[in-house]
């Protein structure tokens, strides 16, 4: 595997469309190659869910509690620091912030947990998946109703692409998840094995519509 010498956080994602989860037309213009897809669900009410809520999802709460079990890997903070920061968009598909260097400072939860930022690394284990699924936060969005991420995959993983897990807070008090992604197989070998990794795909997506209405006293398990 090329780069396979280079420890994971050096590693570039292995696509090109950095950010593109962001996109308001992701559906109709998607990268090209890539098959697009967008779930959103209501997933409680009021302001402690919502808190609730955001603090997993930037904690990787969601993939936790979908059964997934993730393993960060420590990266030095001056690689963290010179992560790329892909353009913003607005709901309209305006650019609203310009692609930045990240400044790689460490925000943490009002429960004191670590809250993800882009050029965090993780490496998950999904199910009975027998290799490692490496993947990278590309992104990040903190505004007061709305918060969430987005990971790119890295070598070593089964497809190529990015997912992102955003959750808001509506003017009515309801509270929301969107997970969104684009992607592909990464090899001819999962090409051949494609429609097992789609329906694992529509498995796990389940799993993450789930994942935050439960206990609010239950907090994700770091690993």
């Amino acid at each position: 595997m090329p780069g396979s010498h280079q420890p994971l956080w050096e590693r570039a994602v292995t696509y090109g469309a950095v950010g593109a989860t962001r996109a308001a037309d992701l559906l109709q213009y998607p990268p090209a190659g890539f098959r697009p897809d967008e779930r959103r669900v209501r997933i409680g009410h009021g302001v402690e869910r919502w808190e609730h809520a955001w603090t997993e999802t930037m904690t990787w709460g969601i993939q936790r509690r979908s059964g997934i079990t993730v393993r960060v890997v420590e990266s030095p903070p001056e690689a963290v620091a010179a992560s790329y920061a892909p353009v913003g968009f607005d709901a309209t598909g305006e650019p609203v912030r310009p692609a930045a260097v990240a400044t790689g400072e460490q925000v943490y939860a009002p429960s004191g947990e670590r809250l993800l930022r882009p050029g965090d690394t993780a490496v998950m284990r999904v199910g009975l998946w027998p290799w490692d699924v490496p993947c990278r936060v590309v992104w990040t969005v903190d505004e007061p109703t709305r918060k969430g991420f987005g990971y790119g995959t890295l070598p070593g993983h089964p497809e190529r692409g990015e997912e992102s897990f955003v959750v808001e807070l509506g003017a009515d008090g309801s509270v929301w998840l969107t997970v969104r992604a684009f992607s592909r197989p990464s090899s001819w070998i999962f090409w051949a094995g494609y429609p097992a990794v789609r329906l694992m795909q529509e498995v796990y997506t389940a799993r993450y519509e789930r994942a935050l209405t439960g206990p609010i006293s239950s907090p994700s398990v770091a690993g």
